[in-house]
C-alpha cells in the first residue's frame, strides 16, 4: 500500500519521517530576519560552493513579491541538491584554508522558510540543470503527512527526462510555484550567468502581526531594511534588536547593507544588494588606535587567541565586541567591562575576537552559554578596560592639552581596499581616501602589490602583539 511505502524501513526498523509543519517550527530560531538572510549568503561562501559573488535582489512574479538569491558558485547536482532540500546533510569540508561556517546541514531550510513560505532553487552544474521545491503551500495543498521535495532535471540539451516520475515532479512544480511552462523554467536558470551556479526564489515573504511585509524595500532602492516600529514606551520610532535594550542601535540592525558589510572578518565573496556593491570592510583595519592582546585561557592552552581593540571611525556610539566564529559574525557591539555602565567609560572602542573555540548557536547570533563563554566573556571586559585606561594614560602624560580621544576626529590607522578581480586585499598608503567605485591590483601605488597574482602582504606586519 502507499502508506506501507511511505513508512520505509531500513533492516525492518522504520525511519523517522518529517511532518510539514517542522518546516515552521525550525524556522523559528530566526527571530532576527537578518539572520535567515545571512544562513542563504553562507551557503554561498562556503568552499563546496565557494562562488565569488551573490546577488540579493527583489523582483515581483504574478504579483507576488519575491527574494532572489543568485550566485556564481559550483552549482550542484541532482543529488546535492535534494540533500540541500533535505535535513541533516552536511559533508563540507575546509578547503585551502577556507573553513566552512555551515555545519548542522540546516541552513538553507531554516534560512529561507524564516523568509518566505515557499522556495524555488534553479542550479546549474556541468551539463545538468536542476530545478528544486520547497513549499509549505504545495505540502498544505496536497494534504502531505511527510516533507517532499519535487525536483526535476534537464539535460544538456535543455531536455527532461520522460520518465513518469520525472512527468509527476515536474507537474508538481508547475502547478504549485510561480512558474507554468517549462520555458519559464528554463528562463531562470538562464539568469545565472556562466556554465555553474545557483538561483533561489522565495515568495510568499513573511509579513508582521499588522499584515504589512517584514522588509522595507522602498526606504532605499539599493537595501533591503527593517522598517521602523513606533516603541509604545518611548514613543520614538526605530527597530532594534532585543537585546540592544538602551542603546542607539547600529545601522547594521536593521540594514541589510550595512550587516553584509560586517558579516565576514576576512570578506571573500563580493555580496550584490539591489544592484549595487557591498563595500565589505575588514572590520579589524578599519579602526584607530589599535593595539592588540592576547588571550591565553588555560581551557585552550597552550593555544592563545588575539584580540584586536581600536577605536571606531565612523560613529562613536557604535562600539562594543565584534564576536567572529570560523571568519563568520555572531555577535556585533557586545558591550563589555566598564563599557556595561552608564557612566561614559568605553565609549568608541571596539574589539574583534575570532572565537573558534566556542560554540555557535543554531541560528549563529549567539554562542552556547558555556563556562568557556562566560570566562572569555570576562577576559574581554578586562582586556578592554586595560585599552581604555592605556589611552587615558597616555593622553595624560603624553599630550595632556590634546583633545579627549574619544573626541577626536579618527581615520582607520591603515587603509585596506578589496580588488574587484581577485578579491584580495591590498593596503594602501595613507592620503588615499578618494577611491573608484571598481578598484584592481594594477592601480595599487606600491609596486610590490600591484598584480592580481602576488599574495596578500602578511596581516599585521606592522603591529606587534601586545600581550598583557
Amino acid at each position: 500500500t502507499t502508506r506501507a511505502k511511505m513508512a520505509q524501513t531500513q533492516g525492518g526498523i522504520r525511519l523517522s519521517a518529517l511532518c510539514p509543519k517542522f518546516l515552521h517550527t525550525n524556522s523559528t530560531s530566526h527571530t532576527w530576519p537578518f539572520s535567515a538572510v545571512a544562513e542563504l549568503i553562507d551557503n554561498a561562501y562556503d568552499p563546496d560552493v565557494n562562488a565569488k559573488q551573490i546577488w540579493i535582489d527583489k523582483t515581483v512574479i504574478r504579483h507576488n513579491m519575491c527574494m532572489t538569491f543568485t550566485d556564481n558558485g559550483s552549482g550542484m547536482t541532482q543529488d546535492k541538491l535534494h540533500k540541500m532540500l533535505s535535513f541533516g546533510f552536511s559533508d563540507k569540508v575546509t578547503v585551502n584554508g577556507h573553513v566552512p561556517v555551515g555545519l548542522y546541514g540546516n541552513g538553507f531550510k531554516s534560512g529561507s522558510m524564516r523568509l518566505g513560505k515557499d522556495a524555488i532553487v534553479f542550479t546549474k552544474k556541468e551539463n545538468t540543470l536542476c530545478v528544486g521545491m520547497l513549499s509549505q503551500s504545495y505540502l498544505e495543498a496536497i494534504k502531505a503527512e511527510h516533507v517532499v521535495v519535487p525536483i526535476i532535471t534537464f539535460n544538456k540539451h535543455r531536455q527532461l527526462n520522460k520518465s513518469a516520475a520525472s512527468q509527476a515532479n515536474l507537474n508538481a512544480i508547475l502547478k504549485h510555484s510561480l512558474f507554468s511552462t517549462e520555458k519559464e523554467l528554463l528562463a531562470e536558470l538562464d539568469a545565472i550567468i556562466g556554465k555553474k551556479g545557483t538561483r533561489i526564489i522565495i515568495w510568499n515573504l513573511k509579513r508582521d502581526k499588522h499584515g504589512k511585509p517584514e522588509f522595507d524595500f522602498y526606504k532605499d532602492k539599493y537595501d533591503i531594511r527593517i522598517p521602523e516600529d513606533l516603541d509604545d514606551s518611548s514613543g520614538k520610532t526605530g527597530y532594534k534588536k532585543q537585546e540592544r535594550m538602551d542603546q542607539i542601535p547600529p545601522e547594521s540592525d536593521y540594514s541589510l547593507r550595512a550587516y553584509c558589510s560586517i558579516l565576514y572578518l576576512k570578506p571573500r565573496m563580493q555580496i550584490v544588494i539591489r544592484g549595487q556593491k557591498v563595500q565589505t570592510t575588514l572590520v579589524s583595519k578599519n579602526l584607530a588606535y589599535i593595539e592588540r592582546d592576547i588571550y591565553r585561557p588555560k581551557f585552550l592552552a597552550p593555544k592563545t587567541v588575539k584580540i584586536t581593540f581600536g577605536f571606531n571611525c565612523r560613529n562613536e556610539d557604535h562600539y562594543g565586541v565584534m564576536m567572529y566564529h570560523k571568519n563568520r559574525l555572531i555577535k556585533a557591539y557586545e558591550r563589555v567591562g566598564c563599557q556595561l555602565k552608564a557612566n561614559n567609560m568605553g565609549v568608541g572602542v571596539v574589539g574583534v575576537i575570532e572565537c573558534n573555540f566556542l560554540k555557535p548557536t543554531h541560528n549563529k547570533q549567539d554562542f552556547d552559554y558555556t563556562n568557556e563563554y562566560r570566562l572569555t566573556m570576562v577576559a574581554l571586559g578586562e582586556k578592554l578596560n586595560d585599552y581604555w585606561n592605556e589611552m587615558k594614560h597616555k593622553r595624560h602624560f603624553q599630550n595632556p592639552q590634546m583633545l579627549l580621544v574619544e573626541d577626536v576626529q579618527k581615520r582607520p590607522d591603515q587603509q585596506w581596499v578589496q580588488c574587484d578581480s581577485c578579491l584580495r586585499w591590498r593596503k594602501l598608503p595613507d592620503g588615499m581616501d578618494q577611491l573608484p567605485e571598481k578598484w584592481y591590483c594594477h592601480m595599487n601605488p606600491d609596486p610590490e602589490f600591484r598584480d592580481c597574482t602576488v599574495p596578500e602582504e602578511p596581516e599585521d606586519d606592522d603591529l606587534l602583539d601586545q600581550p598583557t
